[in-house]
Parts: structure tokens; C-alpha cells; sequence
């Protein structure tokens, strides 16, 4: 049996105290699943502005739109668009989730950063996460199930998922397609119209 010197305590407290800060921010599932919550929604995320845990079951039973964000992009003016699908759409049961990201090097601002711009320049309201990795390896979970059950990944920020009421089925929608295109307005509406059980 190996004894730890003092010096390798050190060391390991150390390398633990380092990893800890270089994770990404996102909290792991804590304690059981609420009743109903079911497939992709299963997982905590922190709020961009207060940096508080978030579970994404609150928004079990709605259509979710997940994006990836930047303050600094030729799509960034989708904010916008986006806002207006939520207050217009959001008592029928929608909600967009804004997830900004630096895959892209068009994010280099911290939190507070990220959170005045959006409500300063375009009114957001709609719920946004800090700032996160939402491609490769570092992608975070929400993510990589995403990726996994679309086939594609973002290829550039502004990239849009369309979650149906049952947390599982979804629809990928690139870049281009603005938040007020009629393609993008057919699905959020197709999904809106079904009913969870």
C-alpha cells in the first residue's frame, strides 16, 4: 500500500482545487427528477444573471427553443426576433432558452457583461444560462443530447433546437433561419398545437 506524503496531499488538493475552477458552469442533476420531467430537460444550468442554479424541468410540458448566442455576430440582431417569439408565443406554452457561448470568438464578455447587453440592447426576457461550450468535446450536456438526437451540431452561433412538449422529439433549425421565418413559425406552431397527456 502507497502512503501519502503530506507533499502529495499538496499536490492533489491542488490539481482537485484547479479542475474545480476550469469546469465548465454547469451544475449536474441535483436530487431526484421531479415527477414529469422526462428526457432532455433533466439537467441544472446557472442563470446568467445572478449565476443561481436552475432546473431545466421547470419548463416541462412547453415547447423549448434552445439557441446559442454571442453579443458580437452578423445574427446577433436575432435577439430581437427571438424576444418577440417568446412574448408572443409564451402564455401558448413556449419558452426560449438562450445559451451564450465563445465557440465562435464572437463572446469574449463575462456574465454581467453578456446580461446588460442583452436587456440593454435588445430587451431580453427570455431565460438565459451562462456563458457555456455548445460544440466538440467541451460541448455541455444539453448539447451534446441535442446533437445526438439531431445529427447536427451548431455550426455558427444563432443555431436553433426546437424541443416538443415531450422533452425528447426535436428539430434543428441553422443559423439562417431568422426567428420570424415561416418555416422556423410552422414548427414552434405544430408543437404548441399537441398536448401532453
Amino acid at each position: 500500500m502507497q502512503v501519502s506524503t503530506p507533499r502529495t496531499l499538496q499536490l492533489a488538493l491542488f490539481c482537485w482545487v484547479a479542475l474545480q475552477a476550469a469546469a465548465p458552469a454547469v451544475a449536474a442533476p441535483a436530487g431526484p427528477v421531479p415527477q414529469g420531467c422526462t428526457g432532455l430537460l433533466q439537467q441544472n444550468f446557472l442563470r446568467l444573471q445572478d449565476e443561481k442554479p436552475q432546473s431545466l424541468c421547470q419548463y416541462s410540458g412547453k415547447v423549448v427553443v434552445v439557441v446559442n448566442t454571442a453579443s458580437f455576430c452578423g445574427f446577433t440582431p436575432q435577439y430581437k426576433g427571438l424576444e418577440e417569439l417568446y412574448a408572443k408565443y409564451r402564455d401558448k406554452g413556449l419558452v426560449v432558452l438562450g445559451f451564450p457561448s465563445n465557440d465562435f470568438s464572437q463572446e469574449t464578455g463575462s456574465n454581467k457583461e453578456i446580461a446588460d447587453f442583452c436587456e440593454n440592447t435588445f430587451g431580453v426576457k427570455f431565460p438565459m444560462f451562462t456563458k457555456t461550450s455548445v460544440t466538440g468535446k467541451d460541448a455541455n450536456p444539453l448539447f451534446k443530447q441535442l446533437a445526438a438526437k439531431t445529427g447536427t451540431t451548431p455550426r455558427w452561433n444563432f443555431y436553433k433546437y426546437v424541443i416538443a412538449r415531450d422533452g425528447n422529439s426535436v428539430t434543428g433549425f441553422n443559423s439562417m433561419a431568422d426567428p420570424a421565418s415561416r418555416s422556423f413559425i410552422q414548427e414552434i406552431e405544430k408543437q404548441l398545437a399537441v398536448q401532453t397527456q
